[in-house]
């Protein structure tokens, strides 16, 4: 009777561990897939907002490539508006970010559930980009001292060498004269 006991119970826990395997499974994929309709919400939400931006960015002058708008779907979508500024979704996936890059770090321009807002802020942005970008092309260039000459190599007097040889000549000839007087007495 143990024995029959113990087979029973050996063959209901693979049957047992099977079942959480698959309930385990199952609870994964549904994780990961709420995940990827979190993230596909995130895109759809940025997609809005990059088409409401259209006629903002068919405004802009032609011959100005200051922005590259696109969104970039990494592990956090983003909707860049230039190299510095972009739109993220916020912590609860429905308010947009509006941020801007600095050196001193990443500064919030705008943050809203509103797209309006947001595109309102990224026109005032655009607007500022064009204004500093005309300003910086009509200024005259830095005017900048021009570097010194390079100094002259020193000039060589002639007489100053002549006498220089003739000094070593003398000395050299005083000197053989000293030799042969103190060699040959």
């Amino acid at each position: 009777m143990a024995d029959a006991h113990n087979s029973g119970s050996t063959a209901a826990k693979p049957m047992r561990l099977k079942d959480a395997l698959r309930q385990a499974r199952i609870e994964a994929a549904d994780r990961t897939g709420v995940v990827v309709d979190l993230r596909d919400a995130e895109l759809a939400r940025l997609e809005i907002l990059n088409e409401a931006l259209d006629p903002l960015f068919a405004e802009i002058p032609a011959g100005v490539e200051l922005f590259d708008r696109g969104i970039s779907q990494g592990d956090t979508p983003r909707l860049w508006i230039d190299v510095v500024a972009h739109v993220a979704m916020g912590r609860d996936k429905r308010i947009y970010r509006f941020v801007h890059d600095t050196a001193y770090g990443r500064i919030v321009l705008a943050e809203s559930h509103d797209t309006a807002r947001i595109v309102e802020a990224v026109t005032s942005y655009v607007a500022r980009r064009i204004v500093e970008r005309e300003r910086s092309l009509s200024m005259p260039p830095a005017v900048q001292p021009a570097p010194p000459p390079p100094p002259a190599p020193p000039r060589r007097n002639g007489l100053g060498v002549f006498v220089l040889g003739f000094v070593a000549g003398a000395l050299a000839l005083f000197a053989l004269a000293l030799f042969a007087a103190l060699r040959f007495p």
